[in-house]
């Protein structure tokens, strides 16, 4: 080991299989060393080793892999030469883990603070007592919002960002020497992602813990790390400082992937208008839809979508943004009948569409499909990709046999997955290419509207780039038209026609997307807008700073007459004695957007600007 480093691995490999079946090796030969309170950044797209070479420091290995040569040495300690209970005594004590998924990293029948101080528990560091101090101790640091009273929640009772901050002080609660971090704000939206980044970062610079931060976001990897080392097909093809691999990559690959995170702008055909005489796809009116008892009035007891209003133009992609909790999902599984609807129209080809599932005919099912976000949950872990993928073909189309199998091999080449995939369980597919699975389910009903769940959320920068051609192409060739739910700001611009914005179940801002490119828009579009993760070191510090500033003044609500804006306690430019007095009026921007604000456009974008520049 040499001097100064942490983490040290030479020569690894790991092999997936065993003989007499096939043996394939997926890590080839890889080394690199990390430095004592450094982070270093594993990136590459699905397959290329990411995870496995992650996991490999926790001497761990999935099922049905290998680690099969080479070494790992964390401090003065030789990993690979751990027997099983030396394995065990190293994992959450000197090498701690955070995964992808924070709900599936928790027991939903305990409390947080029991599973967050049960490592320390059980290697004995600390007593229960000195642990619970601790926990709280972290989740102030965390930024967790009523940290000594947050431990005694149960996981279903606190949001996706804040439970991935409860995975970290559960993996910080025995003070280890390395933390690994597998992708941790893939599935998060903008805002809430700076907030975890933020304190993922405040916490390992006042530890002084070395870090291993495995994404495929090259923005995200920028804020985080002091070095990156970049991934295909198990082998290294470029290790340097992040300056270096981001402003003067040396790789071709690395190239690729700076490429693929710049999304191109949509082609030119994408913005030539419909024929006006052409009535919408899809047309929504005063939309509202929520879960529980309906009372008299015939609201539901929990209102999710409050008076939304949308239409779906033929050929085209309407994008659906907003933060957790702002009603995306619920609107898709609206329009789907998958959640009916308390009041408003949905109307479908200009005839009024069945707000229960059963009440639509199968045609209806057919032409309105819906691809979801958790890929994992959405398929049977029984059934092999091309059963999966034959239902609907012999639902919808009453395809069997032969005709069967090559549909589903052309289905597998629309979503860039080999013919070998047909074979497999989901469990034997990465994420990426179990979401492209459910796209090509999806494909295979030929709908006319496809309602895009986060599709690309899971993705790697390259697949999900080629995911997006692939709905252009598809868009080109077949007509298809899509409501595309994203949190991933970028890919809305590139891929979408026009765009509305969500704010706790209420459209905020509706428009053409180039809403989104400069100011004015509504202050809450702003705030998802200028979220977005950049290219250049530093920019999540000097973010965090304007973010961080004081909002106006705001007395309690005036009594009133309609809705207040439900934006106002977070905006930054909000005006006391009207937003906490008056409903905020329909405008229009001079970008045709229309928006519920009470600031003029021209104000607004005064406004904006500034904020920009700061």
């Amino acid at each position: 080991m040499s001097a100064g480093n942490m983490i040290e691995v030479r020569g690894l490999r790991v092999v997936a299989g065993a003989a007499p079946d096939p043996v394939i090796e997926i890590v080839k030969g890889v080394d690199f060393s990390v430095k004592k309170g450094e982070v270093l950044a594993l990136i590459g797209e699905s397959g290329s080793g990411k995870t496995t070479i992650a996991l490999s420091l926790l001497g761990y290995a999935r099922a049905g892999c290998t680690i099969s040569g080479g070494t790992v040495r964390i401090g003065d300690v030789d990993v690979l030469s751990l027997d099983q209970k030396g394995r065990r005594a190293l994992r959450a004590r000197t090498v701690a883990y955070v995964a992808q998924s924070a709900a599936a990293g928790f027991n939903p029948a305990r409390t947080i603070m029991d599973q967050v101080i049960e490592p320390a528990l059980t290697h004995r560091v600390m007593t229960g007592e000195a642990a619970r101090a601790k926990a709280i101790e972290l989740f102030r640091a965390l930024a967790l919002p009523a940290p000594e009273a947050i431990g005694a929640r149960y996981p279903h009772q606190v949001s996706g960002g804040q439970l991935q901050r409860l995975m970290a002080a559960m993996a910080l609660i025995t003070d280890p020497a390395v933390v690994v971090f597998d992708e941790p704000t893939t599935a998060l939206d903008v805002t809430t992602q700076i907030e975890v980044l933020a304190a993922f970062k405040k916490v390992v610079r006042e530890l002084g813990t070395t870090a291993v931060y495995v994404s495929h976001d090259l923005a995200v990897v920028a804020q985080m790390a002091d070095r990156i080392v970049v991934l295909n097909g198990g082998v290294v093809k470029e290790n340097g400082a992040v300056a270096q691999v981001l402003e003067a990559p040396a790789n071709a690959y690395t190239r690729q992937l700076l490429d693929a995170s710049r999304h191109a702008e949509p082609p030119p055909h994408a913005l030539q208008p419909e024929p006006t005489a052409m009535p919408p796809l899809l047309e929504i009116r005063g939309l509202s839809a929520g879960y529980g008892r309906i009372d008299r009035s015939g609201a539901p007891a929990v209102r999710i979508l409050d008076d939304v209003s949308l239409s779906i133009r033929r050929g085209k992609t309407l994008g659906v943004i907003g933060e957790s909790g702002s009603g995306k999902t619920t609107l898709a599984r609206v329009i789907a009948g998958l959640v009916e609807r308390a009041s408003g129209e949905v109307l479908f080809n200009g005839t009024p569409l069945p707000a229960r599932l059963s009440q639509r005919t199968q045609e209806q099912y057919r032409q309105i499909q819906i691809v979801f976000q958790n890929a994992d949950t959405a398929m049977n872990p029984s059934h092999t990709i091309a059963e999966i993928l034959g239902r609907p073909l012999d639902f919808y189309h009453c395809i069997r046999g032969a005709a069967a199998t090559r549909r589903t091999l052309e289905l597998l080449d629309l979503v860039r997955l080999p013919a070998s995939v047909a074979r497999r369980t989901p469990a034997g597919l990465s994420g990426g290419q179990k979401q492209r699975v459910n796209l090509a389910r999806a494909l295979a009903a030929n709908p006319a509207l496809i309602l895009c769940d986060e599709v690309t959320s899971a993705l790697d920068t390259v697949v999900g780039a080629a995911i997006l051609d692939l709905l252009a192409e598809l868009r080109c060739e077949l007509g298809v038209s899509y409501m595309f739910i994203s949190h991933d700001i970028a890919t809305v611009k590139a891929i979408c026609d026009d765009v509305i914005v969500l704010y706790s179940g209420r459209r905020v801002e509706a428009g053409q997307r180039e809403v989104l490119k400069a100011p004015p828009h509504h202050p809450y579009t702003g705030l998802l807008v200028n979220s977005v993760p950049e290219l250049k070191p530093g920019w999540l510090d000097a973010r965090r700073n304007v973010v961080g500033a004081a909002l106006p003044p705001l007395r309690p609500d005036i009594p009133h007459n309609g809705e207040l804006c439900s934006f106002r306690a977070r905006c930054p430019v909000r005006i006391d004695g009207m937003c906490n007095a008056t409903a905020p009026s329909l405008k229009k921007l001079p970008s045709g957007a229309e928006i519920l604000c009470h600031h003029p456009a021209v104000e607004l974008g005064r406004l904006q600007a500034r904020e920009r520049m700061i």
